[in-house]
């Protein structure tokens, strides 16, 4: 006997394959205006090699970095966050940062918009800069400059470079077309300060078990420093015009003429380090620490409160240690 064919036999169906996940869109509007922003940088350096743009050349070059370094940045994915929230507008962001910062930081996590953060700092940085050199003068700024230069002993330039250095400094501080390449140059150092952070911010969350996006870390970074900046600034400008100008100093008072720190029980001259360690320890600057260890935990993918707090203080450690040491080295500038 033989076994009767069954033609009816079907093979299973293979079990349902899980749907892949979306990729990570990149910052793709980045790309026309880095591309922009690295053409004016060669504007600006040809005209600095042709003698047309006073300080053109190192200008251009800054510009021309900071271009190279958004174009770079806008192959770094976005964060994919499902059923997000509608993003802020810019005015909710900067004006909830104040009294509802849990609520940006949480909406900074699915949608890292820092740009308006970042304009409004270097804004406020650079109308306060430009204020403290009209009040004090560029001729006084330059020349406490160039005479701790010339007590640095061994390392002091010679005599006529040193008379080409006080020209220089003091065509920057007063020549309308190399004050704006200064405030492009306060972009880019802005920037560059705060995409380093967020790398740090980025490498220690990882590190303290947490995962974090490049782009959240930047928001973060940004929208955290914003209240700190606002106020330093804001209420710099009013003591800057309280006080004498013989009572500012031309160093020490170049980001803010506030003094809300341990740093007053100091004196710069006679204890450098210990004066900028105790500048540290204010209202300002541990309002900022609490804002940042909020900001990593709320607008992180994944980072603890722990893990926030952990990565907040190491890197407030690391500066102080970092400007500590960069003051030993030039105490004399702050004398």
């Amino acid at each position: 006997m033989s076994v009767a064919e069954d033609h009816g036999f079907q093979a299973p169906p293979p079990p349902p394959m899980p749907e892949p996940a979306p990729s990570a869109p990149r910052p793709v509007k980045m790309r026309p205006l880095a591309i922009g922003i690295m053409i004016l940088g060669l504007i600006i350096s040809v005209g600095g090699i042709a003698k047309l743009i006073p300080g053109g050349i190192m200008t251009g070059a800054v510009v021309f970095f900071l271009g190279a370094l958004w174009l770079g940045l806008s192959f770094v994915p976005l964060p994919v966050i499902p059923e997000s929230d509608e993003p802020l507008s810019l005015l909710q962001r900067v004006t909830g940062i104040f009294y509802e910062p849990s609520r940006v930081f949480r909406n900074l996590r699915a949608h890292p918009h820092w740009f308006g953060a970042f304009v409004i700092i270097v804004l406020l940085s650079q109308v306060y800069w430009f204020a403290f050199v009209q009040r004090i003068t560029p001729e006084r700024i330059v020349e406490h400059m160039t005479r701790k230069m010339s007590e640095m002993g061994t390392f002091a330039p010679p005599p006529a470079q040193m008379e080409q250095i006080k020209n220089d400094q003091t065509s920057a501080l007063k020549n309308p077309v190399e004050r704006a390449g200064g405030v492009l140059k306060g972009f880019t150092g802005t920037f560059v300060l705060f995409a380093f952070l967020a790398g740090l911010s980025m490498v220690g969350v990882l590190a303290f078990g947490g995962r974090i996006n490049f782009w959240q870390a930047l928001a973060v970074n940004f929208y955290a420093a914003l209240p700190v900046v606002f106020i330093s600034k804001l209420l710099g400008l009013v003591i800057l015009y309280l006080k004498t100008p013989d009572d500012l100093h031309p160093i020490l008072n170049q980001e803010t003429t506030l003094q809300d720190n341990l740093g007053i029980l100091f004196s710069p001259a006679e204890y450098p380090v210990l004066f900028v360690m105790a500048s540290f320890i204010g209202i300002t600057s541990f309002y900022g620490v609490w804002l940042r260890a909020k900001g990593l935990n709320q607008g992180g993918t994944k980072v603890s409160s722990g893990a926030a707090w952990g990565v907040t203080i190491t890197l407030f450690i690391l500066f102080m240690i970092f400007i500590s040491i960069w003051t030993w080295l030039f105490s004399g500038f702050i004398q």
